[in-house]
């Protein structure tokens, strides 16, 4: 399989695996917010979205745009501003 190169591939891609990975947890993306240790609560699920997604985006592409961990953000803590948090 052919990696992507293209940064706008590779960020549509990056939020698709984001979206995901919130949809099937949401109970532990909630209580992870509350609790403030989502990355502890998640730490399974994201090494294996970071890995799904390194198998598929060119290393060089993943670096410059640095799009997963820019989805985790936009998908996983601000996707989850409306939960009440001593974090906000």
């Amino acid at each position: 399989m052919e990696k992507l190169v293209e940064p706008a591939r590779a960020e549509r891609l990056a939020r698709a695996i984001l979206s995901d990975l919130a949809a099937y947890n949401i109970e532990s993306v909630r209580a992870g917010i509350e609790n403030d240790d989502l990355f502890e609560r998640l730490a399974e699920e994201l090494d294996r979205a970071r890995s799904f997604f390194e198998e598929r985006v060119d290393s060089e592409t993943a670096r410059k745009t640095n799009a997963f961990d820019r989805a985790v953000v936009d998908i996983l803590v601000f996707g989850s501003r409306r939960i009440a948090s001593r974090i906000w």
